[in-house]
């Protein structure tokens, strides 16, 4: 297993919950998950930009840190169901408040995307 020459300094709470949410999809996963979207399909066609190998991988990412609880029901076809944990649905609030960030300064930060675009293409 590749073993970090750096350890990771998880002295700081935002280094935390970066190091849980990330990757370009968990916290849309866990908000989907959140809003009763729970069937790896589902999630599949909502997150359609992400492959559903990268979702399946941060689904258990997620389930391993204990954030989402997967539960098989038995029977054919085969149905697999997400739910958040306690620790889980303690992020919402965080999540809740990236999403209103986000959509507050969305303009901003296209316009500021475009300008270091261009000042790219002049370099």
């Amino acid at each position: 297993m590749y073993e970090k020459k750096i350890p990771e300094m998880l002295d700081c709470g935002v280094s935390v919950v970066i190091k849980v949410l990330g990757g370009k999809w968990k916290a849309w996963i866990l908000e989907c998950i959140h809003m009763g979207i729970r069937r790896p399909s589902e999630l599949h066609r909502e997150i359609s930009a992400a492959a559903p190998r990268v979702i399946n991988l941060h689904l258990k990412e997620l389930e391993d840190y204990n954030l989402i609880t997967k539960t098989i029901y038995p029977g054919l076809p085969l149905k697999v169901e997400y739910f958040l944990t306690d620790i889980g649905e303690s992020l919402m609030p965080v999540i809740a408040a990236m999403d209103q960030w986000g959509n507050a300064n969305r303009n901003y930060v296209l316009q500021m995307m475009e300008a270091m675009a261009a000042e790219e293409k002049q370099s």
